[in-house]
């Protein structure tokens, strides 16, 4: 996915499932805040948001923010 642009394109993949916690969607990986304001935000605030989707899918720990732990 590109995030060039003044507003790069929802990351939604039309799998809305909440994982165990309630906290991120289990299809595009995004928190429930970060999906609520993302028709709010920024291009800058869209592609941190897009970014951080990166660090969750392949960081080292992947999957460890998820839990509640940063990266």
């Amino acid at each position: 996915m590109t995030v060039a642009g003044p507003h790069p394109p929802s990351p939604c993949v039309e799998v809305c499932t909440l994982d165990a916690s309630g906290r991120y969607c289990l299809g595009c990986l995004r928190t429930l805040e970060e999906i609520a304001g993302w028709g709010a935000f920024s291009g800058e605030e869209k592609r941190a948001v897009l970014r951080a989707l990166e660090r969750r899918r392949c960081g080292p720990r992947a999957g460890s923010e998820r839990a509640g732990e940063p990266q």
